[in-house]
């Protein structure tokens, strides 16, 4: 019986144009669901558009990534966030938003991100919805604000997504009731295995960020690729990949509130 499930990918992105229909009519040999991210407005009004056609095994979160915050108005983020309020019904969650110190160096940029993050989980909290995070820099300063800031905003639902801190960071936020997600690129990462190993199996994700985190470097990530981030749950805990695959997808259900 399938049961594993990609919690986050870019199934909207160019590198599909070819092929999409075909990536997802793969994955749903394989996978039990997929939720697709969307970035920035256009990006998630494709989303929207592809869970229409896939309804009941791609689902949505519409976000602000970090990057695309600083070349939108006030009006545009206004706008977007209508639009998400108007589609709140057909969405899982918000994400995803977050805080970049990789590609955001500006003070003013990273000034203006942080405001427009805490907006989006404002949103979040309003529609009583999960948050997909994304934070990323060097070493683990982005996770660590971002984990001070969804707490001083008092977000319950939260999963910090392609987790690439240390496993002390993880259990740090596994102590307050948040998800750590790990990509498949898990396969090539020290670190990310101790994660698995180390925190509570009822508070661990899978996903791909597909197209991107490839178990391949330089390959073309699909979300049927999750699969090896099961597997080496399972190597690490020293279980069956099928205790895995049915925690994560009981996990699934609880924060995203979907019923498989």
């Amino acid at each position: 019986m399938i049961e594993i499930i990609d919690i986050h990918c870019h199934l909207t992105f160019k590198e599909y144009d070819a092929d999409r229909e075909q990536v997802i009519e793969d994955a749903e040999k394989v996978l039990k669901g997929v939720v697709t991210s969307g970035v920035e407005p256009e990006d998630s009004k494709h989303a929207l558009e592809l869970a229409a056609m896939h309804e009941g095994f791609v689902f949505v979160t519409p976000g602000l990534h970090p990057i695309h915050v600083s070349e939108r108005t006030d009006q545009e983020i206004g706008e977007y966030e209508e639009f998400i309020s108007d589609n709140k019904r057909k969405i899982v969650g918000i994400g995803e938003i977050g805080l970049d110190y990789h590609w955001v160096r500006d003070p003013l940029k990273i000034k203006r991100t942080k405001e427009v993050f805490v907006e989006f989980l404002g949103l979040a909290k309003e529609f009583d919805l999960p948050v997909v995070l994304h934070l990323r820099g060097t070493g683990s300063e982005a996770i660590e604000e971002g984990l001070k800031i969804v707490l001083d905003e008092d977000i319950r639902k939260a999963v910090f997504h392609c987790f690439t801190g240390k496993p002390q960071l993880a259990e740090q936020i596994c102590e307050e009731g948040y998800y750590i997600s790990l990509p498949a690129s898990i396969v090539r990462s020290k670190s990310m295995k101790k994660v698995a190993k180390r925190i509570p199996l009822s508070l661990l994700l899978t996903e791909t960020d597909a197209p991107y985190l490839s178990p391949t470097e330089e390959e073309r990530n699909v979300p049927q690729h999750v699969k090896v981030v099961y597997e080496e749950i399972a190597i690490q805990r020293k279980i069956d990949v099928h205790v895995a695959e049915e925690e994560i997808e009981r996990n699934f259900e609880r924060l995203f509130a979907v019923e498989l």
